[in-house]
């Protein structure tokens, strides 16, 4: 029950944020999307209601498919300046909800990152991240709070050192209780309903086996819920060693010649490229969150506002080739937002 709860409370919270221009905005999204997929044209009308920002790409992991883990980028490591942040923010704020606070590399190893979530909610957009929250001291738990983050992600890849250690090389599982265990305590000491709080759990082969201790591990140290997200992995074809063996957690399905496809159909028609993008530590606007390494940047937002490159020609190029031929582009053959079950 308490969880129901806390999943409504969220939901309201979320439509508190909402305005008429933002409503309005979304219905010019939509409109667009459907009449460009219905005449097959390239019709695009408004601004992202979705934007992600990177911290830092800095991370103390090293997970195994993670190229921030594996420092296997061609971009430089680096953090996000606050001044910049606030002037991107800025420009669109009137029409965006939704700002998710994470991208490569793990966000409490910004300094001023709970700035930047203050920021955002003083201008009443949902604000998200996801932590690995090996960095949630007491200091900044309540800092977190204090910032009126809406929605904490923690992920949580096993319950016991052995099997969390297995993918989030490098981690301490007592580090990341610790961290929820201090985020919950917070809320009840500064009596607040934010933010809400869920463990997710990728799940991969070495911890399928303790999907239901993680529920109940859940409901013991208090956080609000549970998000189940299947792994994606780069070397599929012919199997490997993290894929699932029940198949609801995989993003891959076997043929009958024992290779693998992904799940999703690949359609040549891509939601996120009308309502939606992300903002890379240096100012790169890139389409989405599988162009890990800003192979497509559409625009530098040191150089020039966000509006023209929203509109500039490279995306309507970009938008024009997904639309055409969708598996000739690397980053979008791999591309599905997976398995994901709340529990």
């Amino acid at each position: 029950m308490k969880q129901l709860i806390s999943r409504w409370y969220d939901a309201l919270n979320f439509l508190s944020k909402l305005n008429f221009k933002r409503l309005w905005n979304l219905t010019c999204l939509i409109g667009s999307y459907q009449l460009s997929r219905i005449f097959n044209r390239q019709w695009h009308v408004g601004k992202p209601f979705t934007m992600s920002f990177e911290p830092t790409t800095a991370c103390n992991l090293a997970c195994p498919e993670c190229p921030s883990g594996l420092k296997i980028f061609t971009r430089p490591t680096g953090k996000m300046d606050l001044q910049f942040f606030k002037e991107t923010l800025d420009q669109v704020s009137d029409t965006l909800m939704y700002g998710i606070f994470y991208f490569q590399g793990e966000p409490y190893l910004h300094p001023d990152f709970t700035e930047m979530i203050r920021y955002a909610s003083k201008k009443k957009i949902y604000s998200i991240t996801s932590t690995n929250a090996h960095f949630l001291t007491d200091e900044r738990a309540k800092k977190t709070i204090e910032s009126g983050l809406d929605r904490l992600i923690i992920s949580l890849d096993g319950t016991t050192q052995e099997v969390y250690e297995s993918y989030r090389r490098n981690g301490h599982i007592d580090k990341v209780l610790e961290g929820a265990r201090r985020i919950v305590a917070w809320k009840k000491k500064l009596k607040s309903n934010k933010p809400y709080v869920l463990f997710q759990f990728l799940v991969v082969r070495p911890n399928e086996h303790q999907i239901d201790v993680v529920k109940t591990l859940a409901k013991e140290i208090g956080v609000d819920g549970v998000l189940f997200k299947s792994a994606q992995l780069y070397d599929y074809k012919n199997g490997h060693p993290l894929m699932p063996i029940n198949q609801k957690y995989s993003r891959y399905v076997p043929q009958k010649d024992g290779t693998y496809v992904i799940k999703n159909i690949l359609d040549n028609y891509c939601w996120k490229m009308w309502h939606s993008n992300v903002i890379t530590w240096d100012g790169q606007v890139i389409p989405c969150c599988f162009d890990k390494d800003a192979k497509y940047p559409m625009g530098d937002l040191k150089e020039e506002k966000f509006d023209l490159i929203w509109k500039g020609k490279p995306y309507e190029d970009f938008r024009q080739a997904l639309s055409k031929h969708r598996k000739n582009i690397d980053i979008c053959k791999n591309c599905t937002e997976g398995t994901r079950v709340w529990l």
